[in-house]
């Protein structure tokens, strides 16, 4: 699968960073983490720092699928509202999932400190009522968080337009969120897994998988085998290939990205990241260096070569959605581009086995606008089940959310 179109600013500016050798031989290890992108590597990180052995197999170079077509906003919230998510699971399991989303910020952030520059940095998050109607919701939806201790507040028109410069009915802001470099990040991980005697392997594709008892046999297409203890798939979109029926959408989104531009033009954007309530919704973000990422505009096209040839006309369409909120904004794309991203019904992810596959290969489903938070909650889950512990998570993130959707 062609999982991105155009020019992804995080693989253009920082290039092939380190070419891993191939898998040719029969190996064994621990667990076996099929994906080399910042999904698969916040797990073999979480699984190699607590003595595990771990393999980490990629059939592209590292880094080069999603993770670099990702525009790697850190966020507690969900695509999913909180007030819909009480409505389908309940108050408390709803909580849960947003509050574990928060901590995951706060634990990406303490790895990002230990992996040098990975272009991480604290921001604000303000989510805008695209219109009146969507006032009543976004005003229900805040005295929910607020009546859980969650850190935002109201800002109504007038506060908009005097912080932030354009116009809006109203919105929540919240004063938890971050931004990084998921691509450098994802290389500056398995290096570290490296270092503590794990293996990464890319240009290694994965053909077959067979589990018993004792373990699971996995086939490469270069006919070696691989022995293991544990499977995560941690393809991303590709993952759902694995099973008998898909979990999630795949969809397209797009983004583009500026030169950098001035502080004083970039005013209060400059540490705060913004999105709409509409969907699909405008978001938009900074990176260190003061360049505006603005992204969505997002489709149902899953096919590549018609994603490669909207790639431009999408990012015309995004410069003057912004234009149109900030007038004075003059807008010049530098790189453009488009990826394939998943949503679940519900916003959440899928951790952990399915019933297809037995207990030994667990999947890694961190679809949805919180890709990275989920990755981090995800890591620390498949631990816990690959060592046979509790986790508050593992059922609400299992798939037998799935009877519970339907």
């Amino acid at each position: 699968m062609d999982l991105k179109s155009g020019y992804p600013f995080w693989a253009v500016r920082n290039g092939l960073l380190t070419a891993f050798p191939q898998l040719s031989h029969d190996h064994q290890s621990d667990v076996v983490v099929v994906g080399g992108g910042i999904t698969g590597a916040l797990i073999a990180d979480e699984l190699s720092r607590h003595g595990h052995h771990v393999v980490v197999l990629e059939r592209r170079d590292v880094g080069w699928g999603s993770s670099a077509a990702s525009t790697a906003l850190l966020q507690y919230e969900i695509d999913t509202h909180m007030t819909d998510l009480t409505k389908r699971y309940g108050e408390a399991e709803a909580v849960l999932a947003y509050r574990a989303c928060a901590d995951a910020i706060g634990e990406l952030e303490t790895l990002a400190a230990g992996m040098g520059y990975v272009d991480f940095e604290r921001q604000q998050s303000l989510y805008y009522a695209s219109n009146d109607e969507h006032v009543a919701e976004l005003k229900e939806e805040l005295a929910l968080r607020q009546k859980h201790g969650f850190d935002a507040e109201w800002l109504d028109h007038e506060a908009i337009s005097a912080q932030y410069g354009f116009k809006a009915p109203g919105a929540i802001l919240t004063h938890l969120a971050a931004s990084i470099d998921p691509y450098r990040m994802a290389y500056q991980l398995f290096a570290k897994v490296v270092e503590r005697g794990g293996e990464v392997y890319d240009r290694t594709k994965m053909e077959a998988m067979t589990s018993d008892e004792q373990g699971v046999t996995l086939t490469l297409a270069n006919g070696a085998t691989l022995r293991c203890q544990y499977v995560v798939m941690a393809a991303g979109y590709e993952s759902q290939a694995w099973l008998p029926n898909p979990v999630a959408s795949n969809r397209s989104s797009y983004a583009f990205i500026t030169d950098p531009l001035p502080s004083d033009t970039l005013g209060k954007l400059r540490h705060t990241m913004v999105w709409e309530s509409a969907r699909p919704y405008l978001y938009m973000r900074t990176t260190c260096d003061g360049r505006l990422l603005v992204g969505g505009d997002d489709d149902d096209e899953d096919i590549p070569s018609r994603r490669d040839a909207r790639v431009e006309e999408k990012a015309r369409g995004l410069t003057r959605k912004v234009e149109e909120l900030w007038p004075t904004l003059d807008i010049n794309p530098t790189f453009s581009w488009g990826g394939t991203f998943a949503e679940t019904d519900d916003g959440l992810p899928f951790f952990g086995p399915h019933e297809t596959h037995g207990p030994r290969i667990h999947f890694a489903m961190a679809y949805g606008g919180n890709g990275i938070s989920y990755s981090m909650i995800g890591a620390k889950l498949l631990r816990a089940l690959i060592e046979g512990k509790e986790h508050p998570l593992a059922e609400l993130f299992s798939f037998q959310r799935l009877a519970r959707m339907t």
